[in-house]
């Protein structure tokens, strides 16, 4: 078919495509794959076999003959017809996206449902999800169209955020705004420019930010002046708070941290129009705050500018976007768990956590029903507790970013809030408590068995495994008084992220606490992490430890361990570690995490990568000590770095050295 059936069908509005063959038409036959009668395709003939594929797959398979697919250019346009397709079809489109991407590692995929009883369709791209949901795409096309969605020539919008993060955070070094203010200025200026931008695109019917919408804000913002800005966005803020519990001290916060700043207040409006049209363009208009993939983008613009902000203090730990996702996955986040963070800082686990819950509130049901699951998500399945007033400001910001003016975040220690953790009753408990908390800010009950050396010191001997500890006893106090009632008990899944010194057991403080632990837990999981994985922040190598709190963790118990070092990032200058893609522009890390949770999940343990085995408090708690070498991936390289390395050290302390 020629190029030029694109342009036939240029976009139209009314098509109505009721039949197979005009849909085949539309894309194009020769671009059609065929393999069973009546022009379907199986997977199961694929494959071979029902029980290849489902080896392939790595489960059962329910549905495995699609009604139409197209290949062109590595890239496969899969077509489920229905009269009138409902949630269900889409898991069924799903499935088949599974298969495909089983057999056929390389390909990127568009997944399509078709009404037959009119126009309608629905097209994703690489997934079947909310976040891979191309709501533009409202017509059938020619391939050549759906082609070009994937074209590589387009720079990665997240690295694109990231590199406008860094020139964002020199902007605002030229105009003075003091580096420890910097996040929480341009969290509270991205929700005006937000509420601004609702304004413009209300009066204009765009919502697209290009150089036009540009203008037109311009306009409003060349209107004000300096202080009618300020004012602007302390009304915002305002507005957005009105149901909140802690309206009072977090405006009091905001403004004591911003509004009311000396060097923000010196602010002129030309200066104010190139920092708030720098942001509306360089960050927000990368924000699809409808998809789950736009609120990662958003994560992960703060979590990069709060390390730029941050780069002097090298304890600050801002959690990775991904990494959050992940661990939001291996404790089965969903609709109906209630979620906590016990040291929130910016709030990104909160935020990842509320997005993924979102997204599930709408599989499955209709739209009333999908809101009414979404208010509840807000007012009372997301809870944090910050101590750090900017932090907690950050918090507050982040959380209204995404939507949500109701959070339950409280203001104070973990320690004082034990009141709070009950009444939130979580199902969920998510952290990345600090590692060198000061000794004095711990309740003493946790350091009766220190050393006074350690009672005195200045940083956490536990290395934050206290926060984990005191958690623990909090979930088992609740356990006992729903006992005394009568009530059913909960287990409670906890994710936490823990310097590796804490996995270890390197000292007589840090194997007490371990062995605590498995008194009233079990110790699911322990991933070890990528190193650096907080640069260019905290320089602690990190694992992530999976808990089961209110369960007793057996004797027989085989722990599973990850070696996940990999994970797809890349250092690069002045983005910190970037996300890397292949050839086809499908991202790294999400063919690694797969591989991680389907380990994890399936408890295998395969040579080089995982292991499992029973430990107890006193063992080491990483998979580098259980782990068996998988050979077939050295290589001579391998073996010359390793030569080079021992020489090296051998020179450094002065073993070796040149006659």
């Amino acid at each position: 078919m020629s190029r030029g059936r694109g342009d036939v069908y240029k976009r139209q509005k009314v098509v109505l495509i009721v039949n197979r063959h005009e849909m085949i038409d539309r894309i194009g036959k020769e671009y059609l794959t065929t393999n069973i009668e009546a022009g379907e395709y199986s997977y199961v003939q694929e494959a071979g076999s029902k029980e290849k594929l489902e080896k392939a797959v790595g489960h059962a398979v329910k549905h495995f003959k699609l009604d139409i697919r197209f290949e062109n250019n590595n890239v496969a346009v899969l077509i489920e017809t229905k009269q009138s397709f409902t949630k269900a079809d889409e898991k069924q489109l799903a499935e088949y996206v599974e298969e495909e991407r089983a057999l056929h590692k390389v390909i990127k995929i568009i997944a399509i449902l078709a009404n037959t009883n009119n126009d309608k369709i629905k097209v994703w791209r690489y997934s079947v999800d909310d976040a891979h949901l191309l709501k533009e795409e409202t017509v059938l096309d020619a391939m050549e169209h759906y082609v070009k969605l994937f074209d590589t020539s387009r720079q990665n919008d997240k690295e694109r955020v990231m590199k406008n993060t860094y020139d964002l955070n020199e902007l605002l070094h030229k105009k003075d705004i003091d580096e420890k203010l910097r996040s929480q200025f341009v969290g509270t200026t991205l929700l005006y420019i937000k509420d601004k931008a609702k304004t413009v695109s209300a009066k204009t019917g765009s919502r697209k930010i290009d150089d036009t919408f540009k203008e037109k804000i311009d306009e409003l913002w060349s209107s004000l002046s300096a202080d009618e800005i300020r004012d602007g966005i302390k009304s915002t803020l305002n507005s957005l708070l009105d149901n909140s519990e802690n309206k009072t001290k977090k405006i009091e916060l905001l403004q004591k941290n911003v509004l009311n700043d000396q060097k923000v207040k010196k602010l002129k409006i030309k200066d104010w129009i190139e920092i708030l049209d720098t942001i509306l363009m360089d960050i927000y208009r990368y924000i699809d705050a409808d998809s789950s993939e736009g609120q990662d983008i958003l994560n992960l613009f703060f979590i990069a500018f709060n390390k730029y902000t941050g780069k002097a203090d090298k304890n600050q730990a801002f959690t990775p976007d991904h990494i959050t996702e992940f661990m939001c996955r291996i404790t089965d986040v969903d609709r109906t768990k209630v979620v906590l963070d016990g040291t929130c800082g910016s709030g990104s686990f909160l935020v990842q956590a509320m997005v993924k819950e979102i997204a599930d509130c709408r599989r499955d049901k209709t739209e009333k029903e999908a809101e009414e699951l979404i208010r509840q998500v807000k007012e009372k399945h997301i809870f944090g507790i910050e101590v750090e007033e900017k932090a907690y400001g950050l918090s507050t910001t982040n959380m209204l970013i995404h939507g949500d003016g109701n959070s339950n975040i409280k203001f104070g220690s973990i320690f004082d809030n034990k009141k709070l953790i009950m009444e939130a009753d979580p199902d969920i408990i998510l952290m990345n408590p600090p590692y060198n908390a000061k000794p004095i800010s711990i309740p003493s009950a946790y350091k009766s068995t220190w050393t006074a050396k350690a009672k005195d010191g200045k940083e956490d001997p536990t290395k934050g495994f206290v926060f984990v500890h005191f958690l623990s006893d909090v979930i088992k106090e609740l356990n006992d008084l729903k006992e005394k009632a009568g009530k059913p008990t909960k287990q409670v899944k906890l994710a936490v992220l823990l310097p590796v010194a804490a996995a270890i057991g390197t000292s007589d403080i840090i194997e007490k606490e371990k062995i605590a632990m498995l008194e009233n837990n079990t110790l699911e999981a322990v991933f070890t992490l990528p190193n650096e994985i907080f640069y260019p922040g905290a320089s602690a190598c990190a694992c992530c430890m999976l808990f089961t709190l209110g369960k007793p963790h057996s004797e027989e118990k085989e722990t599973f361990f990850g070696y996940c070092k990999d994970d797809g990032f890349k250092k690069k200058k002045n983005l910190g570690r970037v996300e890397q893609f292949n050839a086809d522009n499908e991202s790294l890390w999400k063919e690694i995490e797969k591989e991680w949770i389907y380990l994890f999940r399936n408890h295998k343990a395969e040579p080089g990568k995982s292991a499992t085995v029973v430990v107890n408090g006193e063992s080491e708690w990483l998979c580098e000590a259980y782990m068996k070498t998988d050979y077939s991936r050295l290589s001579e390289t391998d073996f010359q770095t390793t030569l080079n390395n021992y020489l090296a050290y051998q020179i450094k302390e002065g073993k070796v050295y040149e006659s």
